[in-house]
């Protein structure tokens, strides 16, 4: 019985870049003075954290329990879980301001945006753009126009700005990239935790509205670093000098990088599991209400059936010839519609679309995140 991992529509897809990997060099190459263009010293690395397995619901739920005039996440009794502010964000990833810092705004970056082109324009493509690729038009520019140094400011650029492709690098991000030039300590430092907490802010107050929120590895690290002995995966807050490390190295239970420790069966379990519990009135329950519904509507037709074991669970269509999936013990829906389709799919195809008989299952348009598509289910059925 494999577990649900192994299934290619069930993982998210992994990043191009391994965030940890990149801060540990980036620091290296602070710390061996080999930082040619001050990229460690312009603080930006401790605020491109790790990718993490999306799960929508957590966002909700927090969005559901965001008191805005505190700036603060409460649990359903009212205690405070952590605050959304820049002081909240520095102490988890362990960044201590030596120094005053520029506070910058989408609007602030559209403003600086009018020197573009000119001479520092110039000098930034030169720097950090391909020789055989130097603009002859105005931006947005080519992403893959740009050399490896580039591309990875823009990386982490476009993280902290919330953006989620970079096919083009337009005016806010090249004002950013303009800060930084070879063999110079950065021309500005940005206060990027103040910028990041109020975009947030505005992100979660507008949640139900416009469905966006591009931050949800601050939220995790936010609650794993605020929350921690809600947590039975091991946590290590401290590096070998016994020193208090950044958040982002406490665990990776819910990083989504190749050749991880963790599963997202365990991601499920040990992570997903605990924050519904500090999210929500009642602990979830291992097969919701509406799953064993959809598996046994009523006496007269049932489907399958749920199976609890002590460290998985498992459902069971009737007649499905397929090997069940071992699913996490508190089943989220995600992983429920996909086991539920492809049994119920294998089960009408052995008894009944094979011998030409009319389908006897009746399949669901859309169940959990999933919508399924009519045209296939009539081929199917």
């Amino acid at each position: 019985m494999p577990l649900a991992d192994i299934d290619y529509l069930i993982q998210d897809l992994i990043g191009k870049k391994n965030h940890l990997h990149t801060y540990c060099q980036l620091r290296n190459s602070f710390i061996s003075k080999s930082d040619k263009y001050g990229i460690w010293e312009s603080n930006l690395p401790h605020y491109f954290l790790p990718s993490i397995n999306i799960f929508p619901k957590i966002i909700h739920l927090c969005a559901t329990n965001y008191e805005p005039n505190q700036r603060a996440v409460k649990s359903p009794s009212g205690s405070i879980l952590f605050y959304i502010k820049a002081d909240s964000i520095n102490q988890m990833l362990n960044f201590k301001q030596t120094q005053q810092l520029f506070p910058f705004s989408m609007k602030n970056l559209l403003g600086e945006a009018s020197w573009l082109p000119g001479l520092r324009f110039e000098e930034m493509v030169k720097t950090f753009m391909r020789e055989n690729c130097q603009p002859k038009e105005p931006p947005p520019l080519p992403y893959d126009h740009f050399n490896e140094v580039g591309k990875l400011l823009i990386d982490m650029i476009s993280y902290v700005l919330g953006f989620t492709t970079s096919e083009l690098v337009d005016e806010t991000v090249l004002v950013l990239l303009s800060s930084f030039s070879q063999g110079k300590p950065p021309a500005v430092k940005y206060n990027y935790a103040k910028f990041i907490a109020n975009k947030i802010h505005d992100q979660l107050i507008r949640l139900d509205r416009k469905g966006v929120f591009k931050y949800s590895s601050y939220i995790y690290h936010l609650l794993m670093y605020y929350q921690s002995e809600s947590f039975q995966c091991p946590i290590k807050k401290l590096n070998s000098k016994g020193e208090r490390r950044s958040v982002v190295f406490w665990s990776f239970v819910f990083h989504q990088v190749q050749h991880s420790p963790y599963s997202y069966y365990d991601f499920i379990d040990q992570f997903v599991y605990p924050v519904s519990c500090l999210l929500m009135k009642a602990p979830p329950t291992r097969v919701t209400y509406e799953m064993h519904k959809l598996l046994q509507l009523s006496k007269s037709y049932n489907v399958g059936d749920w199976y609890l074991y002590q460290n998985h669970t498992m459902i069971r269509i009737y007649g499905c010839e397929l090997c069940p999936y071992m699913l996490p013990r508190y089943v989220p829906m995600r992983l429920f519609s996909l086991e539920y389709y492809r049994q119920l799919i294998n089960s009408d195809l052995n008894h009944f679309h094979s011998t030409k008989k009319k389908a006897q299952l009746k399949f669901k348009d859309h169940l959990g995140p999933f919508i399924m598509n009519k045209k296939v289910g009539k081929m199917l059925t």
